[in-house]
């Protein structure tokens, strides 16, 4: 029986017309798989799949995902982004949390894209899951680790979330309703591992990153599992010094509480780009 894949033509055009019919066909798609993007368990016999081809610079991996969660495609990677999708697929899964609250996500430091040199601007990335209108949402909370200033700015000031109200975040007053959606902004997720948060181009074009991982950060069980049904990913963002490093979910829940309070929290509503 054939399977239920979607194969583009931009995956065709890659694999050429002999493999992506041999996929059609059922030859070389598997039944069972993970999804490369909520990582959860499909199955391409029972359910509409997408075939997602990740392109690096010599080489390519061919994985699967639920079409419901992302359309059939080509997401170019870099060698390293490649080799550590490969090993998250091949990884086994554990599940190390038990009864406390699982740990909180941090990704190293990036580069923000507004960042006059040669004061450039570092932000860190923390995932995690809060409960919002009682539902559990992924979230990604950013801060800066020093002020953020204009491009072109001489003063000492810290004007990082004036910049993101101004690219359409919005203040967050109550974590428990989820903060708007922006235009254009969007989640870049590879193999269920964080790669990048994208923003439009002011003259249009493909999304360019805003921030971007050194290397992929890797996602709880949890995170997954509720972006897989929410395919939306809450952003908050604060100023330098007002969230910190907390080491459990349940503590990052308390300090973004604090800084909606104080009104020092924006936010905005992402949906996924590529995986």
């Amino acid at each position: 029986m054939p399977r239920m894949l979607d194969v583009s033509d931009d995956v065709r055009a890659e694999i050429g017309d002999e493999e992506a019919d041999r996929l059609l066909a059922g030859d070389n798609a598997p039944g069972a798989y993970d999804c490369t993007s909520c990582r959860t368990p499909g199955n391409s016999d029972q359910e509409r799949t997408s075939t997602v081809l990740f392109v690096g610079q010599e080489t390519a991996v061919l994985a699967f995902a639920h079409a419901t969660c992302v359309p059939s495609q080509v997401v170019p990677v870099s060698e390293e982004q490649l080799a550590g999708a490969v090993r998250s697929i091949t990884a086994e899964e554990s599940s190390p949390y038990g009864a406390e609250p699982p740990p909180a996500q941090h990704a190293p430091a990036a580069h923000a894209y507004s960042a006059p040199p040669p004061q450039q601007a570092v932000l860190g990335v923390t995932s995690g899951v809060v409960l919002v209108g009682g539902e559990q949402r992924p979230a990604l909370v950013v801060e800066p680790t020093g002020p953020i200033t204009r491009p072109g700015a001489t003063g000492h000031g810290d004007d990082f979330l004036a910049l993101l109200t101004e690219q359409g975040f919005l203040p967050v007053v109550d974590l428990g309703r989820p903060p708007v959606a922006i235009p254009g902004w969007s989640v870049l997720l590879a193999m269920g591992q964080l790669h990048a948060v994208l923003m439009p181009q002011a003259g249009g074009g493909s999304p360019v990153a805003w921030w971007q991982a050194h290397s992929p950060m890797p996602l709880s069980e949890g995170w997954r599992s509720a972006v897989g049904r929410s395919q939306q990913v809450l952003v908050y963002a604060a100023a330098a010094g007002t969230i910190g490093t907390q080491p459990r979910e349940d503590q990052l829940r308390a300090a973004l509480d604090r800084a909606a309070a104080r009104g020092a929290l924006v936010g905005a509503s992402m949906p996924l780009a590529g995986t």
